[in-house]
């Protein structure tokens, strides 16, 4: 019995006893059947975590709020990538709740009614990050897009700059990208102000592809003072390509991206961006997992699980303070 309670981390031990057990099972190569051990619950220590891209810098670091919250307990995370495909979230969302795990922290709040009707049914904990545009399933933990788009559109207005261009991802597979590309329209259009250029791009983002475009867009468009990317690598690749040329940053043109990716600290100069709350996200993701699933079936939460963030803008070396003389 004593054993027992050990492994399955349950009941009072005393801590010279449960090291000895533990140690022994250490020695003997013992790993526990987990999946035995849950019939009698439903549930195994599991907590499904599906995102749409581990080669997107934004989600390394989501993941490690949620791992460095869930370190010291029974809980871990298992992650499952959809590239950004509604058909392949519900096949890995699908495959993941077959394992009866203790919660669901999953990108976005935009998904198929199957996965909407899999994640309402599954009478587990879930969160929806990244985004608080819309209606959750249940919890929410991110920030509101469409406000960082109109955040960024008065800081540019702010600094005297007109003729901007915008360059970005193909919205139909990145919802956050085009909600912060419509708040950043919506702003700009009530103050009387049109994208005078844009252009969009599938596939990851990259130095090439940003240096790629802001080539293309400035011999399109000579005029513009300033380029307003989706994201931090593409914009890097446009500072970089200006650079080379010798054009001006930020008298000329003025340039910020979004992410606030601390990759790019080694720059020649500091791209103007907004942080995107990555880790505390994952942070607080993983605390309401954590709080919901060792509540009895019955008992309601403490805290409403509904939580918008504030990023701020790092103006950088791209976005001036003062207004063009």
């Amino acid at each position: 019995m004593t054993v027992s309670r050990v492994l399955r981390n349950r009941g009072d031990v005393s801590v010279a006893t449960r090291d000895k057990v533990l140690q022994a099972a250490k020695s003997l190569g013992y790993v526990p059947n987990q999946i035995a051990g849950s019939l009698a619950s439903q549930r195994v220590n599991l907590v499904a975590v599906v995102i749409p891209s581990l080669s997107n810098m934004v989600f390394p670091e989501v993941l490690t709020g949620i791992n460095e919250v869930f370190e010291e307990t029974p809980l871990q995370p298992v992650v499952g990538v959809t590239d950004y495909m509604p058909e392949k979230e519900e096949r890995v969302l699908y495959e993941m709740l077959s394992w009866r795990p203790s919660g669901v922290i999953i990108a976005g709040l935009e998904h198929s009614d199957a996965t909407r009707a899999m994640l309402k049914n599954a009478a587990i904990p879930v969160v929806e990050i990244m985004d608080t545009d819309g209606t959750p399933v249940d919890s929410v933990v991110g920030i509101s897009h469409r406000r960082a788009g109109r955040q960024m559109a008065a800081a540019i207005l702010k600094q005297g700059y007109q003729h901007i261009g915008f360059m970005g991802t193909k919205m139909p597979l990145d919802h956050r990208a085009r909600k912060r590309f419509e708040g950043f329209t919506e702003a700009l259009a009530k103050a009387g102000v049109e994208i005078e250029d844009r252009e969009f791009y599938s596939g990851g983002s990259a130095l090439a592809k940003g240096r790629e475009m802001t080539a293309a867009m400035l011999k399109r468009s000579p005029d513009l003072d300033f380029l307003y990317y989706s994201n931090d690598m593409i914009g890097a690749g446009g500072l970089l390509h200006l650079l080379d040329q010798g054009i001006d940053v930020p008298g000329q043109i003025g340039l910020a991206g979004f992410n606030g990716v601390e990759l790019l600290d080694g720059l020649p100069r500091q791209l103007a961006t907004m942080d995107a709350c990555r880790k505390e996200i994952g942070t607080l993701a993983a605390k309401i997992i954590l709080e919901r699933s060792a509540l009895p079936e019955d008992a309601e939460p403490d805290s409403s699980g509904h939580i918008t963030l504030k990023p701020k803008i790092t103006f950088g070396d791209t976005l001036r303070r003062y207004r063009r003389g």
